[in-house]
């Protein structure tokens, strides 16, 4: 099961990264050169994802600007030489892959800005992935996942080990293992507690999901703080079909609040050639 569509549930307010993220959408805050949501753009291109849906409020039509062609900026640019640059704008999205962008008119629960997805989708296989979490792998994870999906049918998630203080912050998975990186998704939980959680491994924030979940979502009562929880639907789908967890070893950034965004610049500048030398610099004077 190969995902054919991307959902980007882009809605939130961002409020811990304010202010910062009251004029600009906190997934265009950069992280170094690029824009947070772009990288979680490429990872769904690599994954072979066609159609990018984008959920978002009224507050974030910048993000529709972003995506859209920049034709005077791309002019100028190429009129001064900068042809690498202009193509790089011009090529923010590679041919073939489209992007849509739906309002979600009440923020009520990563499971209804799917359903908001869902004409979009249409039916076909889907990946969500929540942009605040950057994950950076070998395959991308995203990658893994639509392997693992296609290989064994059913729908995946990424996963994660979190500190038990944590778990009430995340839907917390448990299963059956089926390996060292695997297993069966018996059970997940949304924000469960420190003491009451099934297990420590945290669903980070990548899916694989078949069309299958729409009809469970569109059934699904309100869950955890009132909202459509995706973690619910999913808890569902496993009861009827296979939903595997995999815990691929990654770097993982929350770049939804101020210290994981900052981790990240510095982390991916240290391994950029350019920077590297300069950043060194700065941190070997805080000292």
């Amino acid at each position: 099961m190969r995902p054919e569509v991307a959902v980007f549930p882009v809605a939130g307010l961002g409020t811990r990264i304010l202010p910062a993220s009251k004029a600009v959408p906190k997934e265009l805050l950069p992280v170094l050169d690029r824009p947070l949501l772009q990288y979680a753009v490429e990872e769904a291109i690599a994954a072979g994802c066609r159609t990018l849906v984008f959920v978002l409020n009224r507050e974030k039509l910048a993000l529709v600007d972003y995506f859209d062609r920049a034709l005077l900026l791309e002019q100028r640019l190429a009129a001064a030489g900068k042809l690498a640059l202009a193509e790089d704008l011009r090529r923010l999205l590679p041919e073939g892959v489209h992007s849509v962008f739906v309002l979600q008119a009440e923020p009520l629960g990563l499971g209804h800005a799917v359903l908001c997805a869902a004409p979009v989708i249409a039916g076909r296989p889907f990946a969500v992935l929540l942009p605040d979490e950057l994950l950076i792998a070998d395959p991308p994870v995203l990658s893994a996942l639509a392997a693992l999906a296609e290989a064994r049918g059913g729908a995946a998630l990424a996963v994660m080990e979190v500190p038990e203080a944590e778990t009430s912050r995340y839907g917390i998975v448990a299963g059956a293992p089926l390996g060292p990186e695997l297993l069966r998704v018996q059970a997940i939980v949304e924000k469960p507690a420190p003491g009451t959680a099934p297990s420590r491994l945290a669903a980070i924030g990548r899916y694989i999901l078949p069309p299958s979940i729409i009809p469970i979502l569109e059934k699904l009562p309100p869950g955890a703080q009132g909202e459509i929880q995706l973690s619910d639907a999913i808890a569902a789908l496993a009861i009827a079909e296979p939903v595997y967890a995999l815990s691929q070893p990654c770097e993982r950034y929350d770049c939804g609040q101020l210290a994981g965004w900052l981790s990240a610049n510095l982390h991916l500048a240290l391994r950029r050639e350019e920077l590297k030398a300069a950043v060194l610099e700065v941190l070997a004077r805080l000292r």
